[in-house]
């Protein structure tokens, strides 16, 4: 099990030396009841599992640099041996991307410090790294023999977790937290513009790529860190001219645009129908249905952040969204999972216990410290996406008689 029950309960007693109730088994029950609720409401059935297994990655499109990058991930991928597996490339992509970026995150907790300039820099050189280990793994897995739907989701998901940290880290590079408002805009779009673009191949059943994507999102992303190191973070203060803004916000206001951009594209895509009967999802469910999970989360978000009597955003901003960002990398792992399995996607998740928490301890008048309580719900929500994940990938791998992170030939199944 993810809770086990550890070690055995101790029994208390009270001032008058009478013994007191035994806590232990009860929370033993609610971890275990907890954990089947919740093993209930993730674990894929043997329909999605089969669905999942004929799944077959399909992507459409071509973005301006890609093709020059390309000749460079092609040279890339010939330097890896070929005993190394595909997952086992994208989670140390993650794990330097991870690394750099908490680097900021912990000399910068609210976004409003300077770090050492070479900080910066390395989160340029971590997002570089990043996005060419994340470019090869689908090379090298096509160059093995070893392409199974596990690695495309395993993919994704590792892409799901790193916009929060890099939408956080480039916040904090521009000192956002001056503009608590302005840096929760920049990561929520950040993490709506990833759902947004599975949403769309939960409705087409295909990844739809435009001119200016990725690609080209996270060039100017780790080239804005580099640029930091090189002249300091002040340099984000400087008025721009002609528009009499800070380069802060003229930042802002680029974001905003190529999101704006981005939304018609796929609401486009989404809005023409999609693959399933009359024109509905994968799942053959409502295409519009994607979008109550991800505003739950956003409305959630932004309730919380304004109703706060502490003024949890303005004073814990990174915090507040990297907790918020998790959130949000769960639901959209379950929008990839219900795509390949071809499944509906359910309303209620776990993850949502976090901010309902928050929620109505503000609606009963802040009875608990809300920073305490953050910090808590934001470890229970990074767990409670490792669990996720730790479960619906070994369930795959089980089901596709394959290892996560080698290429070694597994014992048939009896």
């Amino acid at each position: 099990m993810f809770f086990s029950g550890g070690s055995q309960c101790l029994k208390a007693t009270s001032r008058n030396g009478s013994p007191s109730v035994d806590r232990g088994p009860y929370l033993q029950r609610f971890l275990r009841l907890y954990e089947s609720v919740c093993t209930k409401m993730d674990a894929l059935n043997e329909q999605q599992l089969k669905r999942l297994k004929d799944h077959k990655y399909s992507a459409t499109g071509s973005s301006l640099l890609e093709p020059y990058f390309q000749v460079y991930w092609r040279w890339l991928v010939e330097l890896f041996p070929m005993w190394v597996a595909p997952n086992a490339i994208t989670v140390l992509g993650l794990l330097i991307n991870a690394i750099t970026s908490l680097l900021l995150i912990m000399y910068c907790p609210t976004a409003t410090e300077t770090a050492p300039n070479w900080i910066y820099t390395i989160n340029g050189v971590g997002l570089f790294i990043y996005q060419s280990l994340d470019a090869i793994d689908g090379k090298q897995a096509r160059r093995t023999g070893s392409s199974t739907p596990l690695g495309e989701l395993f993919d994704h998901g590792m892409d799901s977790v790193s916009t929060v940290l890099v939408a956080l880290a480039f916040a904090i590079a521009l000192k956002m937290g001056e503009h608590p408002w302005v840096m929760m805009f920049m990561c929520l779009t950040s993490y709506f513009t990833f759902y947004f673009g599975h949403w769309s191949a939960y409705v087409t059943g295909v990844l739809q790529f435009g001119m200016f994507d990725v690609t080209e999102v996270q060039m100017m992303t780790y080239l804005g860190f580099i640029a930091t190191g090189y002249f300091g973070p002040a340099m984000w203060s400087t008025n721009v001219p002609i528009v009499n803004w800070s380069m802060q916000m003229v930042m802002a206001g680029v974001l905003a645009i190529g999101c704006f951009v981005t939304y018609i594209r796929f609401f486009k895509v989404i809005l023409k129908g999609g693959c399933g009967q009359n024109g509905s999802t994968v799942a053959n469910t409502s295409v519009v249905s994607p979008f109550m999970n991800i505003s739950i989360v956003l409305g959630l978000a932004c309730c919380i952040a304004s109703q706060s009597k502490s003024q949890i955003l303005q004073r814990n901003p990174v915090l507040y969204l990297f907790f918020i960002g998790i959130i949000a990398a769960k639901v959209t792992n379950r929008i990839i999972v219900a795509h390949m399995s071809k499944s509906e996607l359910v309303v209620f998740d776990s993850s949502l216990i976090g901010p309902t928490i928050l929620f109505f301890n503000q609606y009963f008048g802040s009875l608990f410290n809300e920073y305490f309580i953050l910090v808590g719900c934001l470890v229970y929500s990074c767990v409670d996406l490792l669990r996720y994940m730790h479960m619906t990938y070994n369930q795959i791998a089980d089901h596709l008689n394959v290892y996560i992170f080698s290429l070694e030939p597994r014992n048939k199944k009896s």
